[in-house]
């Protein structure tokens, strides 16, 4: 945790740093103070909001035990047995299967599962994605992750309004034209300071979320299962939301973007056969027991009704896993 706290530190120094280069081109000595001023109430906010700006950003809407189905009591479950306080759940209206977990620290954690994920996967798959997400809030990831996607996101801000400006004739009173490069520079960097966010939050973390998540839900095939399907239909998908905001990719348990932008430059995420990979050789070292591919008939079979869980009456809809 100390680690994690200290790399968190770093990266809101460096976008920090960035943010103020940016005010000055965008506004000499004046814009760079009041750049200063905003990136430390930035710095606050991230640390204590971050996480209900993003469930905001993406429309995610909390369930309860009653209302939440099989899906809460999965989430219920692997939250006990990795021994962590109950986070808060929420599920996103968004078509392409994917996940997130956001928070500061463990008490206050929530985790995020879209509709598509729900309606593609089996039980012991969204199992897997969910003590995934889990481990990320054990690891401490989240806090890194939230903050990136704050701070990086006012850095496109500012970008725009560069060029906005630019557009409409600003840094016209530089007869030098220092302005003019200056603020071109400003727009090239800005782009790559999003992405250096992204990249910032290391790739490794989410082979360590993988590897705990597989022990956290008993079977790593069931996460390396969910991981095959959500790549096979997240590229294909768009999600609107993280299209808009690509410094928040690296939220997610698959990148969310389709690859139309700067995402051919960089990945926020390993290589997901590599990945699957890593969770298959950790089901050989635990044996026989994770050996078993998810079926359908599951041990996590809905006790109560709702829109993520069995109908229970022939002459109802039935539920996504129904």
């Amino acid at each position: 945790m100390p680690m994690n706290y200290a790399k968190t530190g770093l990266l809101l120094a460096a976008l920090t740093g960035i943010l103020v280069a940016m005010g000055a081109v965008a506004g000499g000595a004046t814009g760079m103070v009041i750049a200063f001023v905003v990136a430390l109430g930035m710095n606050l906010f991230s640390l204590w909001q971050s996480d209900k700006l993003v469930l905001r950003m993406y429309g995610a809407e909390e369930v309860t035990e009653q209302s939440g189905g099989q899906y809460y009591a999965i989430v219920r479950d692997l939250a006990a047995r990795a021994q962590l306080p109950m986070p808060r759940v929420y599920i996103m209206n968004n078509p392409q299967p994917n996940a997130f977990a956001t928070g500061r620290n463990p008490q206050n954690a929530a985790v995020s599962a879209s509709t598509g994920l729900l309606e593609m996967l089996s039980p012991e798959e969204v199992a897997g994605v969910m003590a995934h997400e889990l481990a990320h809030v054990k690891n401490y990831d989240t806090l890194t992750m939230a903050v990136a996607a704050t701070i990086g996101g006012a850095v496109s801000m500012l970008a725009q309004y560069l060029q906005f400006g630019a557009l409409f004739g600003g840094h016209r009173e530089n007869n030098s034209g220092v302005g003019w490069i200056g603020t071109l520079v400003a727009m090239i960097v800005a782009p790559m300071a999003a992405m250096m966010v992204q990249m910032a939050v290391s790739r490794s973390r989410e082979y360590q979320a993988d590897r705990l998540g597989g022990m956290i839900c008993g079977n790593p095939l069931w996460l390396a299962s969910a991981l095959r399907k959500i790549e096979q239909y997240a590229r294909g998908i768009r999600n609107e939301p993280a299209e808009a905001a690509p410094a928040t990719a690296h939220l997610f348990i698959i990148n969310p973007l389709t690859g139309e932008g700067m995402d051919n430059l960089f990945s926020t995420h390993p290589n997901t056969q590599n990945r699957i990979a890593a969770l298959e050789r950790l089901a050989a070292e635990l044996g026989p027991g994770a050996s078993r591919l998810p079926q359908q008939a599951s041990t996590y079979r809905a006790t109560q009704s709702g829109p993520w869980g069995n109908a229970g009456a022939a002459d109802r809809p039935r539920g996504p896993w129904g």
